[in-house]
């Protein structure tokens, strides 16, 4: 069977996290399953891989349960299986709970109820987005809801990055100041699968932002619909063994090698051991540089 790879959440309450994750992780062993699944009492985030007939049995139990009847599963095409028939993707399962799906630090921002979550921007499927740019032009705003190395790689069409090494830098990104001037523009934020932006678009909706979007499914449903044709350029990072993934062979390479400025979308850890930085280095180059935003200048 192919190796297959999912991604999927849902905002929705959960009276008890610790035995939605015992069951969960069951689940998962019993399968074979390889990845990582966050619960919190405001829903679930998972992305796992394994052969085929064995995720689509998992879709098939966890949809069964009616908090997670909605799910939107998400596949793409992983790398392989070992003898044992385990993803290659993954080292290991991981099932946990913690405060938060997704690591803003402000669990006590968020409201969810069985619709998803309260407050948030207005979800725009791929083809409304095309309507809405066409409609608004240039006064559409992108706005990245992803770590910013992210963006090195690929990106929506001049796309606002702001300056978040880590989630959890975005709540002060968007009290700095900086982006008040956006404040009554539309803005579409965007993300990987669309988790992240749920969050940021209620945060920035809760921080005066009055007309804020979500790019429904995130980079990869609109990757699926239009594949290199739209707005999106570049490659997408992903947070497994496969680095990045492309919506067709004639993607664009927008990143840029850290050591030697060459077309590159290859991601290697920078090398200084204080960084913990994704950076942009070519084959040619190697797998030792320091990131430009920590050191400012190459390896």
């Amino acid at each position: 069977m192919p190796a297959k790879i999912l991604l999927y959440y849902v905002f929705t309450p959960l009276a008890d996290p610790e035995a939605v994750r015992l069951w969960q992780r069951d689940l998962c062993e019993l399968l074979g399953l390889r990845g990582r699944i966050i619960i919190s009492e405001h829903g679930i985030n998972g992305t796992l891989g394994g052969d085929m007939a064995a995720l689509k049995t998992y879709v098939r139990k966890t949809k069964q349960y009616e908090p997670f009847k909605g799910i939107d599963f998400k596949w793409s095409t992983g790398t392989g299986l070992d003898d044992d028939g385990l993803s290659l993707d993954f080292p290991r399962l991981s099932v946990k709970v913690r405060d938060e799906i997704v690591s803003f630090g402000a669990p006590g921002e968020l409201a969810v109820d069985e619709n998803g979550v309260i407050g948030g921007g207005t979800h725009l499927k791929p083809g409304e987005l095309h309507k809405l740019v066409a409609e608004r032009g240039d006064d559409v705003v992108f706005f990245d809801g992803r770590n910013d190395f992210e963006a090195e790689i690929g990106k929506f069409k001049n796309a606002i990055v702001p300056n978040t090494e880590t989630t959890h830098d975005f709540i002060a990104e968007l009290e700095s100041g900086r982006y008040d001037d956006l404040k009554n523009k539309p803005v579409v934020t965007y993300c990987t699968g669309g988790i992240r932006c749920e969050v940021l678009s209620s945060l920035m909706t809760s921080r005066g932002f009055t007309e804020v979007y979500q790019l429904d499914g995130g980079i990869v449903r609109y990757g699926e619909t239009f594949g290199n044709t739209g707005l999106w350029e570049g490659s997408l990072y992903v947070f497994d063994g496969r680095e990045t993934m492309d919506f067709g062979s004639d993607a664009a390479t927008i990143g840029r090698c850290a050591s030697c400025g060459a077309a590159s979308s290859r991601m290697v850890n920078c090398a200084d051991d204080s960084c913990r930085r994704r950076t942009v280095l070519c084959e040619n180059c190697g797998d030792a540089a320091v990131c430009r935003a920590h050191a400012g200048v190459a390896a």
